[in-house]
Formats: C-alpha cells, sequence, structure tokens
C-alpha cells in the first residue's frame, strides 16, 4: 500500500472548517498546516465563501487543482458522503478525526466507510483520530500548535491507536532528546492499521526504530503483526494496553478493539525479539538505545560509576530486569588498574561494578572503558556519571563516545538532565550514544537492546 499522499503530501484540503468557531478541529488543523507547513491546504466547507481572504470551497470537487490527501473534521453522519466526493475527485487518501462510528457502536456505518474505500483503493487513517504528524510535511492533530511540544526531527517512527498517548508520548520523546521520523494517531484503525505501518516505516529510509501503542487486534490479526514483525530489518518496540480485566473493558469503549489474550501475545512478542515496554518511560528508553544501537546485545553488561551507591542502584535495576553483570577477566582487571593514576589505584573498586570513586579524572574513565570493551565477558558498557566530581571535565562525553566508537561496542550514559551538565550530554548525543536521565532509565535502554537481540 503507497502511502506518500498521506506522509508525504504536498497539497491537502480540510473538510469542515467552520465560518463561526475558530477553535474547530477543522480550523486548527487548517490554520496550522496554512501557516506554518510547506503543504499549500484549502479549506471545505458547504456554505463556500471566503474565510480570512482565502476561498472557501463547497466541496472538494470545487478545487481546481490535485489533492494529495484529505482531513475530514465533519460529523459521523456527514462522513461517507465527503468520502465520496474525495473518492470521485482523485484524493489519494483521507484522515477521518470524525468521532461517533464503531467506538460509539455503530459497527455499519464504520464498515460501510471501510468497504467503500477498499473498492476504491482510498486508505483512510482513524476514524476517531488524531492523524498524523510528519515533521517538515504535515500535522493533522486538532490541538492548538502552541500547546504541542514536538520532539526534533529523528529516526523513530511512533504508531498510537490512542492520540492521547500519542501526544503524551512526544513530550517525553522531546524531553529525552528522542527524535521522530513519523507520529500516527490510527484511532479505530479501520483501515491503515499496525501491519499496514510496519510495512511503511520498514522501508522508510527516515525511520530506524518502530515504535507502537496497540490496545487490541481482530481475530488473528495479533499474528499477522507478529510474523511482520519477525521479519522486519528494524527495531519493533511494543507498549501494549488492555492487560488487566478493567484495562479490557476500556480498550473496547475506546477504540472498539479485541485486547484479546495479554499473557499469550507477551511471550510470543519474547519469542520473536519484540521488545515489549511495560510502561511509557520504558517505551522512551527501549527507543532512545535502539535508535542508536539497532542490533541488540546478549546483555552482558560493564558498569563504571564514581560512585559506589550508583554501582549498587545499577545492580540491583540490572537484576529485576534480567541483565547479566559477569566478573570481569583478570588480565582486565590488571591493566586497568596499571594505568589508573596513582592517586586512586589502591582505593579503587575493580570488581563489576567498577566503582573509580569521586577522585578519578577523565583518563581514568577513559581508560577504564576503552579496557572494558576490550574484555570478551562484556558486550555493553554503562558509564554512570556524577558530573559534579572535581576531576571530570565538559569533555568526558566526547571522550568516551570515541572509545564507543573505536572499540565498536555499544555505550550506554547516565548524566543528571541538567543545563549545567548539557554540554556533556550533547558530547555523548552527538555521537549517537544513547543518554538516560537516570540509573535506572539507562538500566531500561540495556534491557531494550537485550530485548532486540537476533533470536
Amino acid at each position: 500500500m503507497d502511502l506518500k499522499c498521506l506522509f508525504r503530501p504536498s497539497t491537502m484540503a480540510v473538510v469542515g472548517v467552520s465560518t463561526s468557531q475558530d477553535n474547530h478541529p477543522a480550523n486548527v488543523i487548517y490554520n496550522k498546516n496554512h501557516l506554518r507547513y510547506p503543504i499549500k491546504t484549502f479549506p471545505v466547507n458547504p456554505r463556500g465563501g471566503l474565510l480570512n481572504r482565502e476561498t472557501l470551497y463547497q466541496s472538494v470537487g470545487h478545487i481546481e487543482e490535485d489533492i494529495d490527501m484529505a482531513v475530514i473534521a465533519v460529523r459521523a453522519q456527514f462522513v461517507p458522503r465527503v468520502v465520496e466526493q474525495c473518492i470521485k475527485k482523485g484524493i489519494g487518501g483521507a484522515v477521518i478525526v470524525s468521532g461517533g462510528f464503531a467506538e460509539s457502536g455503530n459497527l455499519d456505518m464504520q464498515q460501510r466507510l471501510v468497504d467503500m474505500a477498499k473498492e476504491a483503493s482510498f486508505p483512510f487513517v482513524g476514524p476517531n483520530c488524531l492523524g498524523i504528524y510528519a515533521p517538515d510535511y504535515v500535522d493533522t492533530f486538532f490541538l492548538p500548535g502552541e500547546r504541542i511540544i514536538r520532539p526534533d526531527k529523528g529516526n523513530v517512527g511512533f504508531i498510537s491507536q490512542s492520540g492521547g498517548v500519542l501526544v503524551d508520548q512526544m513530550v517525553k520523546f522531546a524531553g529525552q532528546g528522542v527524535g521522530v521520523s513519523l507520529a500516527v494517531s490510527i484511532g479505530n484503525k479501520a483501515y491503515i492499521r499496525e501491519t499496514d505501518m510496519l510495512d511503511w516505516l520498514d522501508k522508510d529510509l527516515a525511520t530506524k526504530v518502530i515504535a507502537f501503542y496497540i490496545e487490541g487486534f481482530e481475530k488473528g490479526e495479533g499474528r499477522q503483526f507478529i510474523k511482520k514483525a519477525e521479519h522486519c530489518s528494524k527495531p519493533v518496540v511494543v507498549l501494549k494496553a488492555g492487560k488487566s480485566k478493567k484495562g479490557i473493558e476500556a480498550v473496547s469503549s475506546h477504540t472498539a478493539s479485541l485486547a484479546g489474550d495479554y499473557r499469550v501475545f507477551s511471550e510470543i512478542m519474547k519469542q520473536y525479539c519484540v521488545a515489549e515496554a511495560d510502561n511509557e518511560y520504558e517505551l522512551t528508553s527501549f527507543c532512545e538505545s535502539l535508535s542508536c544501537y539497532p542490533k541488540g546485545i546478549k546483555g552482558n553488561i560493564g558498569i563504571i560509576t564514581l560512585s559506589g551507591g550508583h554501582g549498587v542502584i545499577a545492580a540491583d535495576a540490572c537484576e529485576r530486569h534480567g541483565i547479566f553483570i559477569p566478573e570481569i577477566e583478570s588480565a582486565t582487571i590488571d591493566i586497568i588498574k596499571e594505568k589508573l593514576s596513582p592517586e586512586i589505584r589502591n582505593i579503587v573498586s575493580l570488581v563489576n561494578p567498577l566503582d573509580l570513586t569521586g577522585s578519578s579524572t577523565d583518563s581514568d574513565i577513559v581508560t577504564s572503558a576503552r579496557h572494558l570493551s576490550r574484555d570478551g565477558n562484556i558486550d555493553c558498557i554503562m558509564a554512570l556519571l556524577i558530573p559534579y566530581s572535581p576531576g571530570i571535565s565538559t569533555d568526558i562525553g566526547a571522550k568516551l563516545s570515541q572509545v564507543a566508537r573505536n572499540e565498536g561496542k555499544p555505550m550506554i550514559a547516565y548524566v543528571p538532565n541538567e543545563d549545567k551538565y548539557k554540554i556533556i550530554i550533547e558530547g555523548f548525543e552527538l555521537n549517537n550514544i544513547p543518554v538516560a536521565s537516570s540509573v535506572e532509565g539507562a538500566v531500561l535502554m540495556a534491557k531494550a537492546l537485550m530485548r532486540c537481540r537476533p533470536c
């Protein structure tokens, strides 16, 4: 299914624009795209006339230019007629933000849309959704632009049945420095579904990680999704809702989906190395680490810390999440001890986690990371940095990144997320090293790499 008309459009019609309500969803969508995006946007209202000196078209058929996509924001009972007009016009596809379909019990009306669209090969997102946010191209969210926190353009494609979860996750992505290539709220997913998005994003050159918030599937669809994920060339992350009895009931009323047997689906995801995030914080950490290291690891972590307490917290978290902290080879310990500064050589703890103490310097940390990377028992380095230690410079992020590049082993860093330490964080991020704002977050990043290792 070619969805370029929806995710890389040049022209768009917004159907349902009001002449009296500036805050109407269609008006918000029209104004946002007309004023802030390169897409050429046309407002549509059956009454016609003018809107801020722009022609207000009575229907999409009255627009002379070819239209790539339509955004439909009218009452549910009028949507089938608008879809008919779009098909007759030859529009490439649509986003139907209108609610009042299967989630409200109107199954027949939704099925009518699907039958009509499939016969005409007219793909649409929704209904009952926010639709599409494609950085630099289009934003069909009916939320005022000044209220939305948008992550930078990046390489994570995020697909969500819930518009609210999608927007909230975008806030978390932005806070953690995770960029998105595409974000889509599919709502009732009457036509375009997770499997379609998996196919599209697998081929999308701008996307390196594919993440989903899933409430439920139709009968047999979960198996199809897993099979496609198995053959996908990119890491797939899933946050599954509807795990409890009440959650399953809420899923049905929200998007009219079947939540299914969560335990079975969870076990199948593990078997096929789909990374299941337990909550939205794990989802953020998973996406950040996998966008840097898509191949995954076995899960043998070498921890470097400047604080014994941080090492203990990390060790506890690793055990809780099933991550291994193996013994360090004696040869590795000997060479690290030999090359450490004389001032700390006899006070450090050279077991895993390595506690270099708050008296260590950049050189001590870099030396330890370099030789720990060469240890055969270790397949990932976790550097827990305390940037207020006196021997640490603002270049430590860049220096450790150089080690990771030269040694070829994944590295994950923890640095407190404060403006004062931004230059250290940027030293990692500019070199594609994931940085967590908590020790737990760093461990979750390692967990993602372990879950997405080749099966």
